[in-house]
């Protein structure tokens, strides 16, 4: 299965990471939404975003590592086409974003946005799914446990 997806952060207090070679970012208490895609399995890719056992590798891992955050939600939608910029863009129009945040391998100014209530951030989540004809599907996280809609 290929997509993109947005993965819903909460972050429970105000804290300051070390992200790689971006260095020292603030993050507010409220909710990011990262935008990521994934052509070669969609499932594989948003089960190593929730396993709490795995290397470092990308921005949002240092993002999820921390001790303040949970991952809430993950929202997405099925295509044979890389769509996060496109996803990036519109929820740029919605929300402030964390500059240079996963976004080294494109032209994007972030790929992580910040919303101050998990509403709002799902509903620009699911308006930008819903203009690309990505027809979006999510599922709530629960003790790791989650499983894909396919229809």
């Amino acid at each position: 299965m290929k997509g993109s997806y947005c993965l819903i952060i909460h972050n429970k207090r105000d804290s300051t990471l070390t992200i790689g070679k971006q260095g020292k970012i603030e993050f507010k208490t409220g909710f990011f939404v990262y935008i990521g895609s994934a052509l070669n399995s969609l499932e594989g890719r948003i089960k190593r975003h929730i396993s709490s056992s795995k290397k470092i590798f990308w921005h949002v891992d240092y993002l999820l590592a921390s001790p303040h955050t949970h991952l809430k939600e993950v929202i997405y939608g099925i295509s044979p086409h890389k769509r996060e910029c496109a996803i990036s863009q519109f929820l740029s129009l919605k929300a402030n974003s964390i500059a240079n945040f996963g976004s080294s391998d494109c032209q994007c100014q972030s790929h992580l946005f910040y919303f101050k209530e998990h509403d709002l951030a799902q509903l620009a989540c699911q308006e930008s799914f819903s203009k690309l004809n990505l027809h979006p599907k999510s599922f709530k996280i629960s003790e790791n446990e989650f499983s894909f809609e396919i229809s």
